[in-house]
């Protein structure tokens, strides 16, 4: 009789401690948070020389470009939304295809979040004209209100590039031999503030990034649910 109520109290306890770890551990584990990167947050060869040390306040600069349907574009084509910005050409015959194929996954994934968007800058502009991107959007499924391939001139894409962004290693001026390459993808927030890089070849790097869209999409929304209750 002893041994049957030792048993059921041991039992109780247990039931106890599982119960109890099974509601604590939620408030427990430790949220994601996604950083805000600053210029001095990241690898210097990234960073152009006006920018390096700069430790607060860097967000992605204005910008007039022009979309795959010939529509004059500005920062407020973001306005309240979180993006998704990389580089590229038409006729780049590596990483591009690639790149482009995981924006289209991740267009697809996103088709029914109105505040996720994508862009693609033409590192080649004067050969990716509104035509030629309107046809390679059509390759790849963009949605122009979705999945932006944008244009215009070449020095202000490569300032884009190389001092907002810091999405390229080599130095230059945006002039004609001036020219950049990279899979680097980067994500920006609602006030223009870079929260992640990735490289856009590789699966590991698209599922982190398709993560974090979420994580920040959480973020967004509670701050939007903050910024309402006051």
């Amino acid at each position: 009789m002893k041994l049957r109520t030792w048993l059921i109290s041991i039992a109780s306890i247990l039931t106890i401690v599982i119960g109890g770890m099974y509601f604590a551990y939620p408030l427990l584990k430790k949220k994601k948070v996604l950083r805000i990167y600053q210029p001095a947050d990241i690898n210097p060869k990234l960073v152009d020389d006006s920018k390096r040390g700069v430790n607060k306040d860097h967000t992605i600069a204005d910008f007039k470009l022009v979309n795959q349907m010939g529509d004059t574009i500005t920062q407020d084509v973001f306005k309240d939304d979180i993006y998704v910005a990389n580089f590229f050409f038409v006729t780049c015959p590596t990483i591009c295809p690639i790149m482009s194929n995981y924006f289209a996954e991740l267009q697809n994934d996103f088709k029914d979040e109105s505040k996720v968007m994508f862009i693609s800058h033409s590192v080649t502009p004067i050969m990716d004209s509104v035509p030629v991107l309107a046809e390679y959007g059509e390759k790849y499924g963009a949605d122009p209100n979705k999945w932006i391939l944008a244009t215009g001139d070449k020095k202000e894409i490569y300032n884009l590039a190389r001092k907002s962004y810091f999405a390229v290693l080599d130095e230059g001026d945006g002039g004609v031999q001036d020219f950049i390459h990279t899979e680097n993808m980067i994500l920006v927030d609602s006030k223009r503030r870079i929260r992640g890089y990735y490289d856009g070849t590789s699966s590991k790097d698209m599922e982190r990034l398709k993560d974090e869209i979420g994580i920040l999409l959480e973020e967004e929304a509670e701050a939007e649910t903050r910024r309402a209750s006051l």
